[in-house]
């Protein structure tokens, strides 16, 4: 279920240092689809083991629709934290900057998979990068998109309709999507696509990442379970989602397989399925003293993302050790992050 956490109307607490005047006594976080289920979990307990700490407001908004909400500004207007299912860029830092957003914290919480799915009574497909590229591009080898079978893109595969329901542009997911999957797809198959995007990242863009409009790929919005509802009533189509949604649906679902490996915890774990990615929150360092339980809300996250924890029962991928512990020394120390962290793009 997707939307907001009960509101529980509040006494006010003033934000230290912020512009406005009016104030909130509950936290307010928004973006990622994916993130979603696992910050609520965390806000469900954390108001549990703190009675007296108001229930937060959770916005599934989507990655790059939070960021812009997020990067807004400082004060009780803004959110105090950021679910996103992919880092953020440069450009997003600059805008935080820009609008007097100065300390962010980076904290890695888990880490996950973009998975492909389709019904149980689906086709079976099993898919290369090469193959998704081709069949979603919208100027695959820089040429218009053409492909209306899968058979199309390969013909070892089966003469169905590419019908594709995915995220929004908004989305993490999506991002991620063309970031793991159609980007090296596409370097895999166009001689001139690692040159271009040395030379000219916008046009590599266009050629590699740019997913086509012409209907085989429905947007269904940021509700990844309006996607496994629409699967189980289309045997046909490849539904586009962060893997936890795969896992809670596999007695409805079949994971499609990537490159021949498939989408199981181990496998992102241990990085070999091609579409695994590192999952954060963004942290208003601004309003940490400021807002009731930004404090219990973050070393309530760290108390649960273990192996052993309720997130990964919920779904999530426990990042590695040493992320984790990372992790932790940030939330002590309060380390925020610099133009220059995020120039570091290596999957976490």
């Amino acid at each position: 279920m997707y939307g907001r956490l009960t509101v529980i109307a509040a006494t006010a607490i003033a934000l230290t240092g912020c512009s406005q005047d009016s104030s909130r006594d509950y936290m307010k976080i928004v973006g990622s689809s994916t993130v979603y289920p696992f910050s609520t979990a965390v806000a469900e307990a954390m108001v549990n083991t703190n009675p007296a700490l108001k229930t937060p407001v959770i916005e599934s908004t989507g990655t790059g629709g939070g960021m812009k909400l997020f990067c807004g500004g400082v004060g009780v207007q803004h959110p105090d934290v950021e679910d996103a299912s992919r880092r953020m860029t440069p450009n997003e830092f600059a805008a935080c900057t820009q609008n007097g957003v100065n300390g962010i914290m980076e904290i890695q919480v888990g880490m996950d998979g973009v998975a492909l799915a389709e019904s149980k009574k689906g086709p079976k497909l099993e898919l290369t990068r090469a193959d998704i590229y081709k069949a979603l591009a919208a100027n695959p080898m820089g040429k218009p998109q053409t492909a209306k079978f899968w058979s199309d893109v390969n013909p070892s595969l089966p003469h169905t309709p590419i019908q594709v329901f995915g995220p929004p542009s908004t989305s993490g997911t999506r991002d991620a999507l063309a970031e793991l999957i159609l980007a090296k797809g596409c370097k895999e198959v166009d001689p001139q696509a690692a040159k271009l995007e040395e030379t000219d990242k916008d046009a590599f863009k266009e050629r590699c990442q740019r997913i086509r409009e012409d209907g085989a790929y429905v947007d269904k919005g940021e509700n990844d379970n309006i996607i496994v509802q629409n699967l189980t009533v289309s045997p046909n189509a490849v539904g586009i989602f962060g893997y936890s949604y795969l896992e809670e649906n596999r007695d409805r679902l079949n994971g499609v397989p990537i490159n021949g490996v498939a989408a199981t915890y181990e496998n992102i774990a241990d990085r070999s399925y091609p579409g695994a990615r590192p999952l954060f929150i963004y942290v208003k360092k601004q309003h940490l003293n400021a807002v009731p339980g930004m404090k219990q809300f973050l070393n309530q996250y760290s108390q649960m993302w273990g192996p052993d924890g309720p997130l990964v029962a919920k779904g999530m991928i426990a990042a590695p050790a040493d992320v984790r512990a990372n992790s932790e020394k940030i939330i002590e120390q309060g380390i925020t992050i610099t133009a220059d962290t995020l120039k570091d793009d290596e999957l976490h």
